[in-house]
This record gives C-alpha cells, sequence and structure tokens, in this order.
C-alpha cells in the first residue's frame, strides 16, 4: 500500500507511531517527539506553534511570554526553548484543555525547567494583568479576539506577535481597503496601520500556506516615543 503524504496540515493526533518521523537531534525533532509521547496534538499545531515561535524569536528575546489563547500552551513552550532568557510563561485561556498537562509533563521529561516556569490561567483576557517587558503572543485568537489581544499589548506598551484567523468582517475594522483587496487581509492591514498609528516598529511575516492558508503574522514592538 502506498505510504499517504505526511502532510504538516493534518489534524490527526500525534502518537508514538510518528516517533520514527523525528529522528533527528534538533531542537524541533526533540520537541516533536515530546509531543508524539503526549499523544494528544494535531499535527498542524506542532508545525504551527514552531514556525511562528522561530520568526517571534528571531525579532523578540527575553520576557515574561503570555500566551493568549494558548491552548495546550505548545507555543508557549516553544518560546521559552528557543529563548532561555525568558523566565517564564503564562498561557491564558477560557477554559483549559485538560490534555494541556500531558503536553507540559511531556516537555519536561526532556526540559525539567518547563515544569516550574509555565503556568495555565483559565481566565478572560481583560482579567489579566499585562506588563511592558511581557512578549504577548496569540496564534489563531479568532475573529475580534486578535483586535482584543493588540489592544491590551498597546495598552501596556507591550512585544506582540498575532497569527489572525477566522476574520469577522462584521466585528473587524476593514477600513476603506475592500475595494482593492480581499476583505481579511484588508482586515490584517488596519491592525498593523493600527500599531503603526500607536508608536510600534511592525514587521509583516507569513508561515508556510502548506501548514494553514491563515498564515499571516503581524509583529510588533513599541518605540521609545509612545504614541503618534
Amino acid at each position: 500500500m502506498r505510504e499517504m503524504p505526511f502532510a504538516p496540515s493534518s489534524r490527526a493526533r500525534l502518537t508514538r507511531h510518528d516517533l520514527g518521523r523525528f529522528p533527528g537531534d534538533t531542537l524541533f525533532d526533540r520537541i516533536a517527539r515530546a509531543v508524539c509521547e503526549a499523544g494528544c496534538l494535531p499535527r498542524k499545531e506542532l508545525f504551527e506553534a514552531w514556525e511562528v515561535a522561530k520568526r517571534v524569536r528571531r525579532l523578540f528575546r527575553g520576557g515574561r511570554v503570555v500566551d493568549i489563547a494558548g491552548g495546550h500552551g505548545l507555543l508557549a513552550q516553544v518560546l521559552l526553548l528557543l529563548d532561555a532568557t525568558s523566565p517564564s510563561a503564562m498561557v491564558v485561556e477560557r477554559t483549559i484543555p485538560p490534555s494541556a498537562a500531558s503536553v507540559n509533563e511531556a516537555l519536561a521529561v526532556v526540559w525539567p525547567r518547563l515544569t516550574s516556569q509555565v503556568e495555565f490561567v483559565a481566565a478572560d483576557l481583560g482579567s489579566v494583568a499585562l506588563a511592558s517587558g511581557d512578549l504577548i503572543v496569540a496564534s489563531h485568537a479568532c475573529g475580534a479576539l486578535t483586535d482584543a489581544v493588540l489592544a491590551r499589548a498597546i495598552e501596556a506598551r507591550a512585544r506582540v506577535a498575532v497569527l489572525p484567523c477566522c476574520h469577522d468582517l462584521e466585528a473587524c475594522d476593514a477600513g476603506a481597503l475592500g475595494g482593492w483587496m480581499a476583505a481579511p487581509l484588508a482586515v490584517d492591514v488596519m491592525r498593523a496601520v493600527r500599531l503603526e498609528q500607536h508608536g510600534y516598529r511592525v514587521w509583516t511575516q507569513s508561515i508556510p500556506d502548506i501548514i494553514t492558508p491563515q498564515n499571516r503574522l503581524l509583529l510588533g514592538q513599541p518605540g521609545l516615543g509612545g504614541d503618534l
């Protein structure tokens, strides 16, 4: 029987049966094997978290990681592994998935420091205290939640990285750009403009579309001058 391609966009769970697909000694392969041992994460989530995290760390080092709508907390933990100068991570989710503990435990077998470095907080974004030294991330915060993440980051004058998805065209601002470009792209352009208007330096990047078609990554760092 012909083997099916190993698509990084698949929502199939990674399990111990997939361990042989990650035989190397790279950080990615070591993380992937831990995720396989946990046996509860979709393949897509592994590749997505890795691609977002490595782009974020090329620009932003240090600081407490705050992962909004972080689910199992994989993105936050990969960010900690890519930069040991970040002291801790807080994963914020309205309802923490029961299997989040399994992911943390599997990673902590290889990197014991993650046991004490990662905190899972069941809360709404509005109730979480943020600070200027934080690194705020949100991967696929649906619809207007991405705008709320950006607003809280601006309020705290913190660095931020978002991978938007599920653009709610009634709740999200597309400005006057809809006649020139697809409405979801217009929404993300307006988000970048909004950050710049608040004195942020902005980077617009993307992760491979073979992982997700909603692959636009927006990063911002507050300037010294504050809001314009």
